[in-house]
């Protein structure tokens, strides 16, 4: 069975690069890293190289979401699975790795949930030092995927890529832990009308940097679109707002942990006003849906 370690990595397409940066920096409480060959901005929340990446495009997105395996040795069951459901494995060349603090890593483009996933692990040196700034981020926690095909894409990334189930909200939303990742879930997979980026979340120190943010946020003229409150499914209290362009970000406090042996099965929550937060805040609907379409990478492209 392949073994991850988390979400690593997460690639955006943004509309202004500078724009961006400062919002990361500035309101979300990122670390810049280092600018790439190619002009994208890395930006890191924790102790990894960097956790996000941003390209500047004519429409906002998801461009990757890059999850770490737990070792090199899960590239070859990793790539098994993937050939025999019939995906085409692109390997990353070295130099590029390399630029990223990667010792190898592989894309495929994953049609159920319409986007372009990364399976890597890091080079032994390329942790550092960090020290949060206006929000004391712990890391990246996980990213959620809107598809129209949301049960089949349930389905490859369980039986597929052996990511497991802790709770479903209806037929609207799924979450799957990085399995043995013990966090509640490092993706959702949401039932929406085309394939965009939901939300992309950073778990942060305490319930304090929840209250914090409020006020920074609202400051900076940065939407808070959902929140605070606390999920039903996670037990994470949370507070989602929009970056620049309108994509969704959320900070979360707290996440149920589950043991390597012997979880408790996951559950169907069914939808209700407080299936998605017990303390009953009303959702802007501008909240999840703001994104643009997912990109396509270039060896698509090229084959199509």
């Amino acid at each position: 069975m392949v073994r991850y370690r988390k979400l690593g990595r997460v690639e955006l397409n943004v509309t202004s690069l500078d724009r961006a940066r400062r919002f990361y920096e500035e309101v979300a409480g990122l670390q810049y890293v280092e600018t790439g060959a190619n002009g994208e901005i890395r930006l890191r929340c924790d102790h990894d190289h960097h956790s996000i990446e941003l390209h500047e495009s004519s429409e906002a997105g998801l461009r990757c979401a890059g999850f770490m395996l737990e070792d090199a040795s899960q590239f070859e069951p990793l790539i098994e699975r993937l050939v025999q459901a019939g995906l085409d494995v692109h390997e990353t060349d070295e130099a590029t790795c390399r630029s990223r603090a990667q010792l190898r890593a592989v894309r495929v483009f994953e049609p159920l949930v319409g986007a372009t996933v990364e399976f890597y692990v890091p080079l032994a040196d390329s942790a550092r030092p960090f020290q949060p700034t206006v929000t004391r981020i712990q890391r990246l926690g996980h990213v959620v995927f809107n598809t129209p095909d949301a049960a089949r894409a349930v389905a490859f990334w369980r039986d597929v890529l052996n990511f497991k189930e802790s709770d479903s909200v209806g037929e609207f939303i799924t979450f799957m832990r990085c399995w043995p990742n013990p966090y509640h879930h490092g993706i959702g997979i949401a039932k929406f009308e085309r394939h965009c980026l939901h939300h992309v979340n950073y778990m942060v120190t305490e319930i304090d940097d929840i209250g914090r943010a409020l006020s920074r946020l609202k400051a900076a003229n940065s939407d808070v679109v959902f929140g605070p409150g606390r999920h039903p499914a996670s037990d994470s209290v949370f507070l989602y707002f929009l970056d620049p362009d309108g994509l969704t970000m959320e900070y979360s406090f707290g996440m149920e942990a589950f043991p390597e042996a012997f979880p408790r099965p996951p559950r169907r929550i069914e939808p209700s006003p407080v299936s998605l937060d017990y303390w009953g805040s009303r959702r802007d609907p501008r909240c999840f849906t703001g994104a643009g379409a997912n990109a396509v990478p270039d060896f698509v492209e090229e084959k199509s």
